[in-house]
């Protein structure tokens, strides 16, 4: 019986100690799993955001040249007719009217040149405007990015200090387990060895073959558990 209870206890030890190394191997293959779902999610949702600006960027660009084109268009006929009313009326009156007709030229072209000059501002500060709300914009953008960054650095360092505390508390309770176990069997073989003495004393074998035989039903059931 000495022989067989240490042989006993060490088959449920080593059981013990693979099915505890099992469920460290699945705890870590999950955890790796994890982390590699929650990169791809970041990298899906970071590739849709790059598609989404680039999108913005080229529809923004496409508005701003059929604004040029639609403001040079309309200066263009502008001009235009009033360059054919300048022509027309100086056909009309070059015979009689010379000098009125060159006078009217002179006020036109400068009349025309306040215009395209007006314009020609009105062009720059459109452009500065422009210029401004895109770099707003880049700004802004580059902001939410740089608070999303952190707001993930955050949350990942959350994560990776939840995962060591849970580590280290399983770790504690498997450790307190084992000795607590140890510690029983350790008593109840140094009170088996005692007994043992005590029966070899031929007036207490009854109450050794007794013990013995509550000693073997309390080790199967515990091996039950």
């Amino acid at each position: 019986f000495r022989h067989l209870l240490p042989k006993l206890i060490f088959k449920a030890w080593r059981a013990y100690v693979c099915q505890q190394q099992g469920k460290r191997n699945k705890y870590s293959i999950a955890e790796s799993h994890a982390e590699k779902q929650a990169l791809l999610r970041t990298w899906q949702r970071w590739a849709l955001y790059a598609a989404v600006q680039r999108r913005q960027r080229g529809r923004q660009r496409a508005a701003l040249a059929f604004r040029e084109r639609s403001c040079l268009r309309i200066c263009w006929a502008v001009w235009r007719r009033r360059h054919q009313q300048s022509c027309a009326g100086r056909k009309m009156n070059v015979s009689a009217l010379q000098h009125w007709a060159q006078s009217l030229q002179i006020r036109a072209w400068l009349q025309w040149r306040e215009l395209f000059l007006h314009s020609q501002k009105d062009k720059e500060r459109e452009m500065r405007a422009v210029t401004h709300h895109r770099h707003w914009q880049l700004k802004t953008c580059m902001e939410a990015w740089l608070e999303y960054l952190n707001l993930q650095k955050a949350k990942q360092l959350q994560n990776e200090l939840a995962q060591e505390h849970h580590c280290s508390s399983v770790t504690r309770q498997c450790f307190s387990g084992w000795q607590l176990s140890w510690e029983c069997r350790r008593r109840l073989q140094a009170q088996q060895e005692g007994v043992e003495q005590r029966a070899a004393r031929p007036a207490s074998w009854r109450a050794f073959a007794r013990w013995k035989l509550y000693i073997q039903a309390l080790l199967s059931s515990r091996q039950r558990q």
